[in-house]
């Protein structure tokens, strides 16, 4: 019997002997609770508290517990769990997207990719919902509550004077936002400042001796399409640059060429152009080519995001890099951690940086 043992499973000064070799399965089967208990020298209680987040652990028996999961391979069960605990276990993502603008837009996937590595572990499961308007989004919502199919849901594309935050909290569902915090608002917020890396384009873009410098921003009534349209218009004003009027579009490819040729048909066109994400700048440069334009001598061109196709088209593109995997991934954690009862603490995220490439130049004097 050891002595000195906490409620956690640990001894008062936190030692024990190091883990040896994993305890015998009966039958041969999957590991068990017990068996990670058993290899970890504490108690399936306390085991229960490592996989839950919960407080109470000494951080030798939480790593103890770590380290015989990740020897034994095991996973908690997820119908176990959610029958102990009154809870389903589940998350819910309702995006409210046009189907083409969806599978265009390269941030999504990874994001959800983010927020997957992040809930396996848990497990927990996400639930994906994309509905076409307004009202079905609103109806989504409350047959989540009514039916008690997630414990908690992600609020994305945050629009100004949203109704989603006021919605879940009457509904009684954890929620959290996905983007820039809201000041006095109910519902936790994990982004990144995105308008540090639209200023740091301009910055870049003065640097090398553009005065005319261009925005095609995103969809309007977007929090984030105003966060990074205010950014470049601030930092133009500080490096006293004249205005352009800046273009909205979709996010899409297509929106992305419309606009850019838009930009270029005006009568003192800009030598550069920011874009709200890298697909439309990148067919941003396909409309400049397609005017006799060359990027970067003609025109620099700067996108948002760094996706995978960014360093890969003729030119590789200057942008801004943001670790979207990285930000589903807290996020997820986050959320999990909020519908469990912890308070709320705002992950440190990857800042934002800046990238570099070959599509960026002098302008032609």
């Amino acid at each position: 019997m050891v002595r000195g043992q906490d409620r956690a499973g640990g001894s008062a000064d936190g030692s024990r002997q190091a883990m040896t070799q994993p305890p015998r399965r009966g039958g041969g089967g999957r590991p068990t609770i017990g068996d990670v208990a058993a290899l970890a020298q504490v108690s399936k209680a306390t085991v229960s508290f490592v996989i839950n987040d919960r407080p109470g652990v000494s951080p030798q028996a939480r790593q103890r517990v770590l380290d015989a999961i990740d020897q034994l391979g095991w996973q908690p069960n997820a119908g176990a769990r959610a029958l102990s605990t009154k809870r389903s276990q589940t998350l819910g993502l309702v995006m409210r997207r046009p189907p083409e603008l969806l599978s265009t837009d390269p941030f999504f996937p990874q994001f959800v990719a983010g927020i997957e590595t992040g809930l396996a572990p848990l497990g927990y499961a996400l639930v994906l919902q994309v509905v076409p308007d307004e009202e079905t989004e609103r109806q989504a919502y409350e047959r989540l509550a009514r039916d008690g199919r997630v414990d908690g849901v992600f609020l994305t594309d945050l629009r100004t004077d949203d109704p989603r935050p006021a919605l879940v909290t009457e509904l009684g569902i954890d929620a959290l936002i996905v983007g820039p915090p809201r000041h006095g608002g109910r519902v936790p917020a994990l982004g990144v400042d995105d308008g540090s890396g639209v200023r740091r384009a301009v910055s870049h873009l003065r640097s090398l001796g553009h005065r005319w410098i261009g925005h095609v921003c995103g969809a309007a009534g977007y929090v984030h399409t105003e966060a990074r349209c205010d950014a470049w218009r601030g930092a133009l004003a500080d490096a006293g640059l004249p205005e352009i009027p800046p273009v909205a579009a979709d996010f899409t490819g297509a929106a992305g060429a419309q606009a850019t040729h838009q930009l270029l048909d005006l009568d003192r066109p800009p030598t550069a152009i920011v874009y709200a994400n890298d697909l439309m700048a990148i067919a941003g440069i396909t409309a400049a080519t397609s005017r006799g334009l060359r990027v970067p001598e003609d025109l620099s061109v700067v996108g948002f995001d760094d996706i995978p196709l960014a360093d890969c088209i003729a030119p590789p593109l200057t942008t801004v890099r943001q670790d979207v995997l990285a930000w589903g991934r807290a996020a997820a954690q986050a959320l999990v951690s909020l519908t469990e009862g912890a308070e709320f603490q705002a992950a440190e995220l990857p800042p934002v940086e800046f990238v570099v490439r070959a599509s960026t130049a002098p302008p032609r004097t």
